[in-house]
């Protein structure tokens, strides 16, 4: 990430202009350029547009943005969350996989803007069109499957902890305690 200042040019052949100086008067305080908002004042360009967001616990929501605020809560008209899976075709699992995708229809959603893990506008010319190498599913048929996916990757999680533990390291959940 670029370090920038005060004194940096605006980007893209933008024109600064230099404060007036007056003997004696007190100069404002320098005005910050576009470049230096990195906070949650970014999200005025994407509100009114429809968005993907992607929260930290893996889930996908579109919708159009609303509201927010200074911590990056967001409101979400029209949201709908969108469930990924894949299908193996054929008895050998080195075979081909087919992608498939549901969408289940939420409305007006909350989202807390410590869990928004990444966010980008929704081309609206290529909206309708399903997602490169995924076709629309029963929702009830990606459920099962995601759900599937996701038993089989938190075994592995835990195999991969325990040999890790056997050598010295210690992992976030190494210090659960059974009940």
């Amino acid at each position: 990430m670029e370090k920038l200042s005060l004194s940096d040019a605006p980007p893209h052949g933008g024109q600064a202009v230099a404060p007036l100086q007056v003997r004696g008067a007190p100069q404002p305080p320098p005005q910050l350029p576009p470049q230096m908002f990195t906070t949650a004042a970014q999200l005025l360009d994407f509100t009114d547009k429809k968005l993907m967001i992607v929260l930290r616990d893996g889930r996908k929501l579109i919708g159009v943005l609303r509201s927010w605020d200074q911590f990056a809560n967001l409101v979400l008209q029209s949201t709908t969350e969108r469930i990924f899976a894949t299908k193996t075709i054929g008895a050998d699992p080195h075979e081909t996989t087919q992608g498939l995708y549901a969408d289940v229809f939420h409305g007006i959603f909350l989202v807390r803007g410590e869990n928004v893990l990444m966010l980008g506008e929704i081309d609206l010319d290529k909206d309708d069109d399903a997602p490169a190498g995924y076709e629309v599913a029963e929702l009830e048929v990606v459920k099962k499957l995601a759900e599937e996916r996701k038993s089989v990757e938190k075994t592995k999680e835990k195999t991969r902890l325990k040999k890790l533990a056997k050598i010295g390291f210690e992992g976030e959940n190494l210090g659960e305690i059974a009940l």
